[in-house]
């Protein structure tokens, strides 16, 4: 894979990844359909008991009335939520079917996996999520779920919004069941200022949430699987508090990885392992992601930029799949000699050829 994102007179580029990938020009022809521009997607909205209205004003989406919408699926092929082709000669086609019936067309030479193997989804924190895990691969298999690594991008934070992010004091099972029982999980997990294009990589295994004032961008391994572990004594509009599913998640919690000091400060360094700006955590963790994303569930190569910035231009140079989200106003996307405009509402995934 090789990935460029160009803004303005800067530009980054990416270009390891322990698999090759075929070229594959702009203009796909097949003799069913003819694809000379990205495919874009209907999204798919969830109500969340955390979430809001913001995809409105920030992405543009039109939400259903009267709902709190925490998560828009923007690329997604799973039983329960399909991506549907919102236009161009495969309009109304499931992102399943596209994957399973012309995979080599569209999506280029890939591991092989039944479904397309990544979620990509926007997260609208109006209230704090729970705190949380997410499975590994063994531990997955053992309870009947899905193994998840994430990776986040903050596209907005309001002012003193955090994410907390893995152990900051030494902890075993049993400590961290009594914490639990106290009510004091929360204290022993950082809690660290997020701004705009901040970036974290979350290996499966490690204690997260988000808190209120977020609005991130996440890529995830397709996977459905959250374990809660605290939910802030919240209680839905019946009264009724969320289920939590402790025994579960202290199977998945990792409890030799600590990010501690001596005085269980957050120093900078371990902000920076933990949450970083985007270019970093690119460079920083593009193998490992590269690894876990091209397993059997995953495609290596996948790359998911935000363009961050009006009038952007964004390119993708031999990448197999590829999700492309823009915020704030407008950015491009061109493939060889041709150029697309992508408003905040857009998302899409395709191969594209050098310019």
């Amino acid at each position: 894979m090789r990935c460029v994102c160009i803004r303005r007179q800067n530009r980054w580029r990416f270009t390891e990844t322990p698999y090759k990938f075929t070229n594959l020009k702009s203009t796909i022809r097949n003799p069913q359909f003819e694809i000379n521009a990205p495919l874009t997607f209907q999204p798919i909205f969830m109500e969340r008991i955390w979430g809001g209205r913001r995809l409105e004003s920030s992405f543009g989406k039109s939400l259903p009335p009267k709902t709190q919408i925490g998560e828009s699926w923007e690329i997604v092929d799973r039983p329960e939520a399909q991506s549907v082709v919102a236009r161009g000669p495969l309009k109304g086609k499931t992102l399943h079917e596209l994957w399973t019936k012309h995979r080599s067309s569209i999506f280029g030479e890939v591991p092989d996996a039944p479904r397309f193997p990544l979620l990509i989804k926007l997260l609208d924190a109006r209230e704090k999520l729970s705190l949380q895990v997410h499975p590994p691969e063994q531990v997955a298999r053992k309870l009947g779920g899905e193994p998840k690594t994430e990776f986040w991008y903050v596209a907005d934070a309001d002012p003193g919004a955090e994410l907390l992010l893995g152990f900051c004091k030494p902890k075993t099972r049993d400590q961290f069941e009594k914490a639990l029982r106290e009510g004091t999980a929360a204290d022993y997990v950082h809690k660290i200022s997020a701004k705009p294009g901040d970036a974290a990589f979350l290996p499966a295994g490690r204690l997260h949430a988000v808190s209120a004032g977020n609005l991130l961008i996440e890529v995830q391994q397709n996977s459905d699987s959250t374990y809660r572990v605290f939910d802030w004594n919240r209680v839905d509009d019946r009264g009724k508090p969320r289920q939590l599913h402790i025994e579960q998640a202290l199977q998945c919690i990792d409890f030799k990885e600590s990010f501690c000091t001596a005085r269980d400060r957050l120093t900078q360094a371990i902000r920076d392992r933990l949450l970083s700006d985007w270019e970093t955590y690119l460079r920083r963790y593009r193998s490992c992601a590269g690894r876990i994303f091209a397993g059997s569930r995953s495609v290596a190569g996948s790359a998911s930029e935000a363009a961050r910035h009006a009038n952007n231009t964004f390119a993708c140079h031999n990448s197999s799949s590829v999700g492309a989200l823009c915020q704030r106003r407008r950015g491009q996307r061109r493939s060889e000699t041709r150029r697309y405009s992508l408003t905040p509402e857009s998302k899409s995934a395709g191969p594209f050829h050098d310019f």
